[in-house]
């Protein structure tokens, strides 16, 4: 037959997009664009159209297409795209990104995999790792020109890939690059549509979607193939879609007439009868040994290798390559890029001849494609999807192999590892011991609820409930723990408690305090975390107090750590602040003279005791034990806690005066979060972020991130998360001037105007907050109420941050009533308070305050002293909006600004030329710090620190890391802010 026209027609608007798009990518600005349509309706042929003319333009572009029946190999279409390309590069290109990322890179592509020899990499609860490393091998690779990464098919795409998908999306690469999307909008996931619209939404995609083509579009494409009365027929059968009109052109074009549909055989493709019936017709034609050799083709995969489909079909190499030429001819398979590869010719065709081959045969091909792999040393993923659909029930060989592939994709795609240990477990004989049914149980739970799928992962934990009742009591404490821990991800906190107590009572230990056994205590400490949930902080400190008294009947170290930090944790949070103390240094004691290997049977410990610390203002405390947790956590694969000892360290970080390193460490737990599709959690670091966000003065960052976590908390039971969500909401409506919606949400959300459902010191910092907020919507006496909630909360807890938030509450009833010498008093004592805490950026708000009031109550020199002391401590927190405020009010009273050049500032020289971050890391060294101690508290790798410390050397030209100690302290000794 005559070839079809291949150019393309009727897509005049459609390149105009395409056009646009490029021409943003020209400028420097990444994007995504999304070309969604039915099957057959040219998208791929519009990707092909976008490849081409940013080829034109001299970008490089990188193709990738994701396949129907391979969905579970992790980044597969990432692969497909970029793993050919970065194996060609030069090492020295890849050498400049940092080890860490090199490290998640190598167990993404196959080509680097030895970059990541002996090195860590991220935990499945931190797969964002994965996507930053990702995000920066585009960004260095769009560095010489830009990028067009075109990803085909992406319906299809394993759960890794649509992760990242999303990952890109929200956070586009900074650089040159544009991602082009084909899809089918009907069968994309669900994950994937909400990326989609959220891109859509915050304008960072443009969506075009295919419409059939009109009549006389039909007629140019089909040109001279079809004789023009007979295209009116073939439109009439195609509904207009440029596959199936090539489809039906090539039956009138064998036969003169359009294949009945009455004569089809394929069923469950998706196509019209007519369309069914010509690719039934052309597969019909084929040579015996040509469509043996489809057919294996189509098992193997696609794209498909030919030895592969050989090893299916049963055929010789000679056979298979004199078939692979007749399907070439026949352009039913088409060439790749790669030599010894080959695509069909859509990826319905696939679907029609793998649906139309025999079951018992299609299962032997299975069969023989997993047994070829193995022999080729395949992993256990590229085998399992073959093993699932031919091994036999009870093959304990095929289950090894499954369980060993989830295991494999449990960190990066935990979707995929959940399906595995699915299919082994229905591989699992009858007489298999419970213990094996209860470890796959186990697994694919957890890996359910690492991709948001509760209520699955829910029913195979009660699964394993009913198991250890039975037969594997020994399993009892750890499966009732994790089925409390969904079972609150779920709102089912009745039934989480239930299931904890139930099990304490199995061991003894319901009705008395006196049970030793380990488990017992392990059990009454989880019941103190389950009530802390609900904000019942008098059953959470019952039940730690039970907790502390059995482990200590014991000559377990590490347990009695544990229950004194849930004890610590407890009391303060009920407002014993005496008893809290008491209970922390105890814990505090017996954690730091721990080793890592001890302390690494109970991560819990550290997390917990970092929550106290940050309860009982031990603000550097917390951050030493929560860093500890994430080192063991990382070290020893325990994830699961990593939501609480972030939000602790986050907090921490920037009740210190570091801000940007908070938020920094916060978004990374917030994409977690996402990935997780973990709602609570996602709402409790969505409020961190903004607390972080506000103390920086990110506005709009603080208030977007705190209204996200008030509205997915509307989906959960009232309780202390909740509660917090809408104070971080309210200090954030507060900060940008909305007052009156401040005080609505506060107090209709946070437990009513003496905010009863937060506990602790953090009650009277939202106290706090609430009596500005009624102030500046002219309530006096409902804001002096809440000034005086704020000293009550404060007299209660006895802790320094609370007595200075009851300070700045009177300051600020006081500067309003016109007393401002009152108002510096006690906003000068709060930053008193706040600094014996190490609170830095409490400190220099309540310094900024009492400055105002000085000003106001006429002592201008007194005034400037504290508005410089709060503006150089603002400058170094990097906290800029605050620091301009207080210069802003250091002008009124006459005063000069001197302030040295902005980091990094053009044409500077020596220190002034730093930017922010070298000029923070060369204060560390000043500090006499290590590299590696540079890198911990900075959260960044030593090779990022090293390279740093090279452009530091480079821009003050020194050689030695004293001689740039020196060249700091005489540069910082002129950087003052103060009067000429």
């Amino acid at each position: 037959m005559a070839p079809l026209l291949e150019h393309l027609v009727g897509r005049g608007e459609e390149i105009g997009s395409l056009e646009r798009t490029l021409d943003e990518l020209d400028r420097g600005h990444p994007g995504a664009i999304e070309l969604a349509g039915e099957p057959g309706i040219g998208k791929t042929r519009l990707l092909r159209e976008l490849a081409a003319r940013a080829e034109a333009r001299g970008h490089l572009v990188l193709s990738g297409t994701a396949s129907e029946l391979e969905r579970d190999l992790p980044f597969s279409v990432f692969v497909d795209a970029l793993d050919e390309y970065v194996e060609s590069l030069d090492a020295k290109q890849l050498a400049t990104l940092d080890d860490d990322v090199q490290a998640e890179l190598a167990h993404v592509f196959p080509s680097l995999s030895a970059l990541g020899r002996g090195r860590e990499v991220a935990l499945q609860q931190e797969r964002y790792r994965t996507h930053r490393a990702v995000r920066a091998l585009l960004e260095q690779l769009a560095q010489a020109r830009p990028l067009v990464l075109v990803l085909d098919d992406v319906h299809w795409a394993d759960s890794a890939s649509i992760e990242l998908i999303g990952a890109l999306l929200r956070r586009p690469p900074s650089a040159a690059v544009l991602m082009g999307l084909a899809l089918r909008p009907r069968q994309v996931p669900e994950r994937m549509s909400s990326a989609l619209e959220r891109a859509d939404r915050a304008a960072a995609l443009a969506r075009i979607e295919l419409d059939a083509l009109t009549p006389d579009e039909a007629t140019e494409l089909l040109g001279d193939t079809v004789d023009e009365a007979d295209v009116k027929v073939i439109y009439k059968e195609s509904g207009g879609n440029p596959f199936f009109l090539e489809q039906l052109a090539r039956s009138f074009d064998r036969a003169g007439r359009a294949a009945s549909a009455s004569d089809a055989s394929l069923t469950g493709i998706g196509v019209p009868g007519a369309v069914a019936a010509s690719l039934s017709e052309e597969l019909g034609r084929l040579s015996d040994r040509a469509r043996l050799v489809l057919e294996g083709a189509a098992v193997a995969g696609d794209p498909f290798e030919p030895d592969l489909a050989a090893d299916a079909a049963e055929t010789y190499e000679a056979a298979t390559m004199d078939a692979i030429d007749e399907l070439l001819q026949l352009d039913l398979i088409r060439q790749t890029e790669m030599p010894r590869r080959f695509r069909f010719r859509h990826p319905l065709v696939r679907r029609a001849v793998y649906v139309n081959i025999r079951a018992g045969w299609r299962l032997g091909a299975h069969e023989r494609c997993a047994n070829a792999l193995a022999a080729r040393g395949a992993t256990a993923a590229a085998r399992a999807y073959h093993i699932e659909r031919s091994a036999r029930p009870g093959d304990l060989t095929a289950v090894t192999v499954l369980c060993e592939a989830g295991e494999e994709a449990m960190r990066l795609a935990p979707a995929s590892a959940a399906r595995w240990f699915g299919a082994a477990l229905r591989l699992l004989p009858p007489t298999a011991p419970a213990e094996e049914r209860l470890a796959l149980l186990l697994a694919r739970a957890g890996s359910l609820a690492a991709t948001g799928q509760f209520a699955e992962s829910h029913a195979d934990l009660l699964d394993c409930v009913g198991i250890t009742v039975r037969h594997a009591r020994e399993w009892r404490v750890r499966v009732a723990t994790a089925c409390a821990a969904v079972e609150r991800l779920l709102g089912l906190q009745q039934e989480a408690q239930r299931h904890l107590a139930k099990a304490l009572a199995d061991l003894g230990g319901a009705a008395s305090a006196d049970a030793v056994a380990p488990d017992a205590v392990a059990l009454m400490i989880e019941l103190t975390m389950d009530r802390s949930y609900a904000g019942d902080y008098d059953a959470m400190r019952g039940w730690a107090e039970r907790a502390v008294a059995a482990a200590r009947l014991s000559s377990d170290s590490a347990l009695l750590a544990a229950a004194l930090a849930a004890r610590a944790w407890a009391s303060a949070a009920a407002g014993d602040g005496e008893a809290a103390q008491r209970h922390c240094d105890e814990a505090t004691a017996l954690v730091d003279g721990a080793a890592h290997e001890e302390l690494a049977r109970r991560l819990d410990t550290l997390a917990n005791l970092a929550t106290a610390d940050l309860f009982l203002d031990r603000f550097p405390a917390a951050t030493r034990h929560a860093q500890r947790a994430l080192e063991i956590g990382r070290t020893t694969n325990q994830g699961d806690l990593f939501p609480l000892i972030v939000a602790m360290l986050g907090g921490s970080l920037w009740l210190q005066g570091k801000p940007r390193e908070a938020g920094d460490l916060l978004d990374g737990a917030v994409e977690a979060a996402r990935l997780a599709g973990n709602v609570q959690s996602l709402a409790w670091m969505l409020f961190n972020r903004s607390i972080a966000a506000l103390v920086a003065g990110d506005l709009e960052v603080a208030l977007t991130t705190a209204e996200e976590s008030v509205e997915l908390e509307d989906r959960l039971e009232p309780g202390l998360i909740s509660a917090t969500a809408a104070a971080v909401l309210a200090s954030a409506l507060l900060e940008t001037g909305q007052a009156d919606r401040s005080v609505e949400v506060m107090v209709a959300r946070a437990g009513g105007e003496e905010i009863r459902l937060i506990g602790g010191s953090w009650r009277a910092r939202f106290l706090e907050v609430l009596t500005r907020a009624l102030l500046a919507t002219g309530r006096r006496a409902d804001a002096a109420r809440a000034a005086t909630a704020t000293q009550a909360c404060a007299d209660a807890v006895s802790l320094p941050t609370a007595t200075g938030m009851a300070s700045l509450a009177a300051a600020a009833i006081a500067l309003d009533a016109g007393n401002p010498k009152i108002a510096a008093e006690r906003a000068l004592a709060a930053a008193a308070a706040f600094e014996t805490a190490e609170a830095l950026w409490d400190a220099a708000r309540a310094r900024e305050l009492a400055g105002r009031a000085l000003a106001r109550a006429g002592d201008r020199d007194r005034a400037a002293l504290e508005l410089e002391l709060a503006a150089a401590a603002f400058d170094s927190f990097r906290s800029l909006r605050y620091r301009d405020q207080a210069e802003r009010e250091l002008r009124k009273l006459g005063r000069v600004i001197h302030r040295r050049t902005r980091p990094g500032t053009r044409n500077a020289t020596g220190i002034a030329a730093l930017t922010a971050r070298e000029l923070e890391i060369a204060r560390l060294v000043v500090d006499r710090k290590t590299n590696p101690e540079i890198a911990a508290e900075l959260f960044v790798s030593q090779k990022t620190v090293e390279t740093h410390l090279r452009n530091i050397f480079n821009k003050v030209g020194v050689e030695t890391r004293v001689a740039l100690a020196r060249a700091v302290e005489r540069g910082e000794g002129t950087a003052t802010a103060g009067p000429r």
